[in-house]
């Protein structure tokens, strides 16, 4: 399985989506649909970039109860998207209940990852707010363990936790790391980064790329670096 770029089209609206993918007539790069653009389009935003060739991320973060997740993702699953996630934070029955509903009848289905700790969260947040006085990298662990244990393919986690992952439940479950920058760019709202770079040397398995490539003066450029630095050999 190689590495690749995923682009996160935090969007409000279709009409902006399609005129940022527009401008990608050579690639079609992997995207990410987050809460924005999945809340203001619906489901036929997911159909119509699929249609245009592209590899999908649906990134909604499920965290309810068992039967409720499970019914959703057997919705999801029908929209063909490549990869979905929920919150590990939901146990280990929650996430076997989504596995069980996102496979299709024929046995296939999407990737599902989990989502250990946001990256804008950091120790002291996850004490004051949570109340979880662990560190944050063996809380990190134990969701990303319980993940493996309930049968997920991988975790959402910091670049900088990527290896660590892979030591404790193996090189062939995915890390998906959002939290990456360049190194000449605006940090933004993140607290636990890498530069793509980085997170290649550490052992991500796919980096989420936002505003350092939807912001960008030059988009296709921006992409083109990202790949350059994390792919590329």
């Amino acid at each position: 399985m190689g590495k690749d770029v995923i682009i996160a089209c935090d969007f409000a609206s279709a009409a902006e989506t399609f005129a940022f993918l527009d401008r990608f007539t050579e690639e079609k790069p992997f995207v990410k649909i987050g809460m924005e653009l999945f809340y203001a389009e619906g489901p036929q935003i997911v159909r119509e970039i699929k249609k245009r060739g592209h590899k999908i991320f649906l990134d909604l973060k499920l965290h309810d109860i068992p039967n409720t997740v499970m019914k959703a993702m057997a919705v999801l699953s029908r929209l063909d998207v490549d990869m979905c996630n929920l919150h590990a934070g939901g146990t280990i029955p929650m996430m076997e209940a989504a596995l069980k509903g996102l496979t299709r009848p024929d046995g296939t289905r999407p990737l599902l990852i989990a989502v250990t700790q946001l990256t804008s969260t950091d120790q002291a947040h996850m004490e004051s707010d949570l109340l979880i006085d662990r560190p944050m990298d063996e809380v990190v662990m134990h969701y990303a363990e319980n993940a493996k244990t309930a049968g997920l393919d991988g975790v959402v986690c910091s670049p900088l936790e990527a290896a660590k992952v892979h030591e404790r439940c193996g090189k062939a479950f995915l890390t998906v790391t959002p939290g990456v920058r360049f190194a000449d760019g605006d940090v933004g709202d993140q607290k636990r980064i890498a530069t793509p770079e980085r997170a290649k040397e550490i052992g991500s398995d796919y980096i989420v790329v936002g505003r350092p490539i939807t912001q960008a003066a030059d988009p296709v450029a921006a992409y083109r670096r990202c790949v350059r630095e994390f792919v590329e050999e």
